[in-house]
């Protein structure tokens, strides 16, 4: 039986402010417990919440991003439940008219480009904490969290699998810090995902009973928590079970999804129009001031990076994965080749990046110095094999002069210095290209034969006769021009 996996993501996005949404407390992160607590925040009686600008004004930079439609007038709700790091029973959020409505978000999964379309996005508050570690028999609450600004942006279920799941979170989280609202730190909550999961069998226009899975605090444990609870209810539905709504956390010690509590719908929470607050209203003149604020999106980026670069989708694709990387791409194919240099920033860079867990941001590699060595590349100075295996490492780890300061005569004396120097005079490559052919009969034969294969062994010969150090393309053009007379 053929099943088809559906998902729908709510995503939690802290807005880049320094005060809370509602009060003048501090946003900063890691303060000592409860310090960034004002009497507002921990709802001591008499106190009146004040609505954040600045987050409203985030709210809708993502509406301009997405293309959703911004409510002129919106309201803020009451959604009441009790839980102990809540401390006014009710946290404010917004029920039926969010301050967005709509949008979509374009990505890619691998090659292939899908668009999901958002069903809204809503301005509210953050929880406190419970802290359950550090004490023995106890609890522990931080109320630093509540108040925190968030924007709840809610995709509709057109999701099919973890895959395409990520796929949309990492485009989501791209775009969020790429127009500045969210810094994206996974770690410290900034950015944080659950995930309504259901399954259907395949062709069946109607949706599965959904579970929403809590805890996925990592695009890795995502994909891997939404492929467990998918494989959970299809094993569970093929045994003759039934598929119960409820919240579920995810354990990524034991990768596997556990229940938590049934699932609530809008009725459990009783929300009711917050009365201490008026109804909020965005002004044109605000719209279109942020409008004329907003970089060049993604999207835009993308495109242009295909028509003025000549990259393929994939590669404008992965280079604009953030702001910080196109900005470091387009400084480097501003001096060198763009084809050359998308190849180095989305193969080695980024290999050596991830492998480090570093952004390109910490790259020890300034876009001039790597502009430099592939220009050297570019000219023939350098063999593409030589600047692999040993001028990019020296760059990474700064056996070169020192990066960033260095002056490009003081890098190519590095080269001659180190005996990089690609060999392309021609006496010199040909005489080892005889050497080769001379010591090779039997390889020389099988070639002349039709074996093609023999051809590449004999390139590589003289490549290590020559210490990676010949020209490859006038190694080929020698060998051929001699193998045919």
């Amino acid at each position: 039986m053929a099943w088809e996996i559906v998902v729908g993501i709510e995503t939690h996005a802290q807005l880049l402010t320094r005060s809370k949404m509602f009060s003048g407390a501090s946003t900063a992160f890691g303060a000592p417990p409860n310090r960034n607590a004002s009497a507002v925040d921990i709802a001591l009686p008499g106190v009146l919440p004040v609505p954040n600008r600045a987050a409203i004004e985030h709210a809708v930079r993502f509406a301009l991003a997405v293309k959703g439609a911004i409510n002129r007038r919106s309201i803020f709700a009451r959604k009441n439940y009790f839980y102990p790091d809540l401390p006014k029973g009710y946290q404010i959020s917004q029920y039926e008219l969010p301050i967005v409505q709509g949008g979509e978000i374009r990505f890619f999964v691998g090659e292939t480009e899908k668009t999901v379309r958002l069903t809204r996005a809503h301005l509210e508050e953050d929880a406190g904490k419970s802290l359950h570690e550090d004490f023995h028999g106890m609890s522990g609450i931080d109320l630093n969290r509540a108040g925190t600004p968030l924007l709840e942006i809610v995709s509709e279920p057109e999701l099919r699998g973890a895959k395409e799941a990520v796929a949309y979170a990492r485009a989501l989280h791209a775009l969020v810090t790429w127009i500045g609202i969210c810094d994206g730190n996974m770690q410290e909550g900034s950015f944080r995902c659950d995930a309504n999961v259901s399954v259907r069998k395949t062709g069946d226009p109607r949706l599965g009973t959904r579970c929403e899975l809590k805890n996925l605090n990592s695009f890795r444990f995502m994909e891997r928590a939404i492929g467990f609870e998918a494989r959970r209810q299809i094993e569970l539905i093929e045994e003759g079970g039934t598929v119960e709504q409820e919240t579920r956390l995810y354990d990524p010690e034991r990768d596997e999804t556990r229940s938590m509590r049934s699932k609530e719908e809008a009725h459990d929470y009783r929300y009711f129009p917050d009365p201490d607050l008026l109804p909020l209203v965005v002004e044109e003149k605000l719209i279109e001031k942020l409008r004329s604020e907003l970089p060049e999106l993604p999207d835009a980026t993308r495109e242009r990076f295909k028509s003025e670069y000549g990259l393929s989708a994939y590669d404008a694709q992965v280079l604009t994965g953030s702001r910080a990387l196109a900005a470091y791409f387009e400084a480097v194919a501003k001096k060198a080749d763009a084809k050359l240099a998308a190849n180095w920033i989305t193969g080695e860079l980024s290999s050596y990046l991830n492998e480090r867990n570093l952004s390109i941001e910490s790259s020890p590699i300034a876009t001039e110095v790597l502009a430099w060595m592939i220009g050297r590349i570019k000219d023939g100075t350098i063999s593409g094999k030589i600047a692999k295996e040993k001028v990019f490492p020296d760059l990474w780890e700064g056996k070169t002069v020192a990066l960033g300061k260095a002056t490009l005569p003081a890098l190519d004396a590095y080269i001659e210095a180190q005996g990089f120097k690609q060999i392309s005079d021609a006496g010199e490559i040909e005489k080892r290209v005889d050497e080769v052919l001379a010591a090779n009969e039997r390889q020389v034969q099988d070639y002349r034969a039709g074996k093609e294969k023999a051809f590449n062994s004999l390139v590589g010969q003289v490549m290590k006769a020559t210490k990676g150090k010949a020209n490859p393309a006038q190694v080929s053009e020698m060998l051929k021009r001699k193998l045919s007379a």
